[in-house]
């Protein structure tokens, strides 16, 4: 029974092992998934390469993660970030806090000035946020309507993108 508020604010070192879990859990089974996605937090966060990681928060209780990180851009763009993983547990999904995760991270971001962010994943979902297939951006091994952006700046980036080596995990 949700009782408290939903919470979405910074991850905390106390949060660490409820975020794993959670990420963990959420991926469990999943077909698009080698099931990584914790050990890439856990690897990103060791090498200082979470540029911001969020978790919603009720009654004390994690619920879900959402991670972004530094990606390079071929034409040497400065600013752009990668969106992902973004988890929910698995009994809490369908309920607006995955959409929290996304929306605030998204919003932080801009208001850092960041320059864009690039996800890989279902064009269906992430297109409700703003992401779409930009032709001008590519990643290897995935076919372009998988791989979405978002320009925040009015200088385009050009190239192939590259994740934080943590991502080699996947």
């Amino acid at each position: 029974m949700e009782t408290g508020a939903l919470v979405i604010r910074d991850e905390r070192a106390d949060d660490r092992d409820a975020i794993r879990d959670v990420v963990a859990a959420a991926f469990l089974g999943h077909p698009h998934s080698q099931q990584t996605e914790h050990r890439i937090v856990d690897a990103l966060r060791a090498a200082d390469a979470l540029s911001l990681s969020l978790v919603a928060v009720r009654d004390g209780k994690v619920l879900g993660h959402i991670a972004f990180s530094r990606v390079g851009i071929g034409d040497g763009s400065p600013d752009w970030y990668g969106l992902g993983p973004v988890a929910v547990a698995p009994a809490q999904q369908g309920r607006g806090i995955g959409r929290a995760l996304i929306e605030t991270g998204l919003t932080r971001l801009r208001a850092r000035r960041a320059a864009g962010c690039v996800v890989a994943g279902d064009p269906a979902y992430y297109g409700r946020y703003g992401f779409a297939a930009d032709p001008g951006l590519r990643y290897p091994g995935l076919p372009p309507e998988y791989f979405m952006a978002q320009h925040w700046s009015d200088a385009p980036a050009r190239g192939e993108v590259a994740y934080h080596p943590a991502f080699e995990l996947a």
